[in-house]
């Protein structure tokens, strides 16, 4: 499968030479509530509700405000996402840091991302739980990105549990190519065009990527992406069919102990182990497209894809004197899968309803996910290696209402069945099984009146956890120690009540009041080869929305989310989640003049955290502001300079508390571990479309 995906990606190469950039075209309205919103030109005094959302939560962002977001990561996408915030701990070839409604969602483990109906996540993954990495993902080509929170949407599934984001490609671009340029020895490139092909359009692309960071042990990150995509159809069907291919390697300065900073053995962007880092790969081909039969429609996806990642990390460096800390996580496998859903107008209730109904198939050939002890990148011993199978089928059906012009209901019942086949290194850690859920859904609707519209919604969700963790019997560090198995699926309850509205001129305005419940967080540890259960929790809180549009060539939006995690039972040590950020705020405008200057500013606060459930600790709060102005020649050039963290705030990106080991220490010392947001950085980039 590699090697015919190699042979994909190297006619891909010659196939884009000469492509070109994303052409923005009308002015759309960006961040609206409703994920089945369609784009509407602003000409009036008033933004008018759009889409028939079930949640005040959901939205669509559009591509005005995307084109001059400041992004210093490709995840920073996903802060598009109210509330949602994406931060890094180690190198950005890695998968980011995600935090939600109260929830420390580590590489993904409750918040699923979709990308043209491929997931990203990965389950049983040998670094973590629901792994999404999007570094696959070109941003000049994002369309839109659709989110919704909540366990009320019965087309969702695995890892949805707080949240997901759908990003959606344009299917047309203007030919362009783009340089940037930057300090510590940034440097990227993106091609993209597209022309008629077979009475469709061909869209190609190509990016390159490299940095070193202002890392003290240089960053030395090389990125190369492709992408292929052919689309035809319109209101009666449709096929989209996308070739990707990315490659990445890096070397990672990880979190680092604040001791080590204070008594200035190390510089704040320093490091302890100079050969953490990894490389990683994706290829995948996939399409989607829909039919219509009559009234009724029938939408389809399928994927493959093959994915590999080398991870090497050293979070307490010494404790093994001889050998250091240094371990190896390794990650193969192919992933395929697919989906069908019909939808079926009847006449029913006022304003009639739709019926549907849909299924979804993922199957994760996985070979090996393994956990090794490293020097310098070289193994010394095997933790753990296995071969892992696992299938998640689910059913689904949905049936939504207009009952009266001021009130809409849906009710939705999914079925979920994971199956799971483990061939480990030790067979008392092998197994198979499966484990099944049922989630009933329902949200209802009320108004608008005045503009203002009403919403109430509840529902089951779910988390897979590693399947290895589901047959373990012994901790596979001694191969003696009983170890307990996990629920290979972990439950969660969750509801909303919340408004929207357009009452005030030319702005809309959200407020939601969430709660969850998880019976269990039950998480495999890659870092340690085992499984950690912890005890049943509750997340509740509060997320205010704002989309303006003040005048014409002025967009405004903010958001605000203050939440409260905890554990539910009173247990021994305190009941405060780890990790949990209490809260976070954002304030985005986006300016675009006749003249063709442009412009960007937004301020991101992410909220202090205990890593502690006593509360004895207390990692520090981070504020950030980044910036952007470019101007517009003609039709054909377009720079833009980008600044970064413009009052060079020495915050962090994440902190955790824990022991760790210096080299010449004698015992391990209990300490804040942090890595530090980047200095403040200045970045530009020359565009030219053809």
């Amino acid at each position: 499968m590699r090697r015919a995906a190699a042979r994909l990606l190297r006619a891909a190469l010659c196939l884009l030479g000469g492509a070109g950039a994303l052409h923005m075209g009308a002015v759309h309205a960006g961040g609206l509530t409703g994920a089945d919103l369609e784009e509407v030109v602003v000409r009036a005094n008033r933004l008018p509700l759009a889409g028939a959302p079930r949640a005040a939560s959901e939205g669509t962002v559009l591509g005005e405000q995307l084109e001059h977001r400041p992004l210093l990561r490709v995840g920073e996408l996903l802060e598009t996402v109210p509330g949602l915030i994406v931060t890094q701990h180690t190198g950005d070839g890695k998968a980011n840091q995600y935090f939600l409604r109260g929830f420390n969602l580590d590489h993904g483990t409750d918040f699923t991302t979709r990308v043209e109906g491929m997931p990203a996540n990965m389950p049983t993954h040998g670094h973590g739980q629901g792994y999404m990495d999007v570094n696959f993902v070109i941003p000049e080509l994002v369309e839109r990105v659709v989110y919704r929170k909540g366990t009320w949407y019965a087309d969702l599934g695995n890892f949805s549990a707080v949240g997901a984001a759908d990003l959606h490609y344009v299917d047309e671009v203007r030919p362009f190519v783009a340089l940037g340029f930057g300090e510590h020895g940034y440097t990227r490139a993106v091609t993209a065009g597209s022309m008629e092909l077979g009475g469709g359009s061909l869209l190609g692309a190509l990016e390159y990527d490299r940095t070193d960071g202002p890392w003290v042990l240089p960053e030395d990150l090389d990125k190369r992406n492709a992408l292929l995509r052919w689309s035809r159809g319109g209101e009666s069907s449709s096929l989209v069919i996308d070739f990707m291919a990315y490659e990445s390697d890096w070397t990672a300065t990880d979190q680092i102990p604040l001791r080590a900073v204070e008594s200035g053995l190390i510089d704040r962007y320093g490091f302890i182990d100079p050969s953490s880092g990894g490389e990683s790969h994706r290829y995948s081909l996939s399409a989607t497209g829909h039919h219509s039969f009559g009234t009724a429609r029938l939408d389809f996806s399928a994927y493959a894809l093959d994915y590999a990642l080398r991870l090497y990390s050293n979070f307490t460096y010494a404790l093994d004197a001889e050998h250091g800390d240094q371990f190896e996580q390794r990650d193969d496998r192919g992933v395929y899968g697919g989906a069908l859903t019909w939808s079926q107008p009847i006449a029913f209730g006022a304003g009639g309803s739709v019926w549907r109904i849909g299924a979804d198939l993922r199957v994760d050939d996985i070979a090996p996910v393994g956990l090794y002890l490293t020097t310098n990148r070289e193994r010394h011993t095997t933790i753990r290696e296995d071969r892992v199978e696992q299938q998640l089928a689910s059913a689904w059906t949905a049936f939504s209402t207009a009952w009266t012009p001021w009130l809409r209901s849906e009710l939705g019942l999914r079925a979920d069945r994971l199956g799971f086949d483990v061939a480990s290194d030790r067979a008392a850690n092998s197994g198979a099984g499966h484990d099944s859920l049922v989630s009933p859904k329902v949200s209802i609707a009320l108004g608008p009146w005045r503009e203002t519209e009403f919403f109430l919604a509840a529902g089951r969700g779910f988390h897979s956890n590693d399947v290895r963790g589901a047959a373990i019997t012994v901790d596979p560090s001694d191969g003696i120690t009983p170890v307990d198995r996990v629920t290979p699926l972990a439950r969660a309850q969750g509801s909303e009540i919340g408004l929207r509205t357009a009452f005030l001129p030319r702005a809309q305005l959200s407020i939601a009041l969430w709660r969850l419940d998880l019976d269990s967080e039950l998480l495999f540890i890659g870092d340690g080869g085992t499984t950690e259960a912890t005890r049943p929790s509750r997340r509740e809180g509060i997320e205010l929305g704002l989309y303006a549009r003040p005048c014409d060539w002025m967009i405004i939006d903010a958001d605000y989310a203050a939440s409260k995690a905890r554990f539910r039972d009173p247990g021994t040590v305190g009941r405060r989640i780890p990790g949990a950020i209490d809260q976070v705020a954002s304030i985005g405008i986006t300016l675009q003049t006749a003249s063709g200057w442009f412009g960007g500013a937004r301020l991101r606060h992410l909220g202090a955290a205990a890593p502690l459930e006593d509360n004895s600790v207390r990692a520090p709060d981070s504020t950030l502001v980044n910036l952007e102005a470019g101007r517009r020649f003609g039709e054909r050039w377009h720079i833009t300079l980008q600044l970064f963290n413009a009052f060079d705030r020495r915050v962090n990106d994440i902190a955790y508390f824990y022991e760790s080991q210096l080299p010449g220490e004698a015992a391990p010392v209990e300490d804040l571990h942090f890595h530090p947001a980047e200095p403040r950085t200045l970045r530009g980039t020359i565009r030219y479309a053809f």
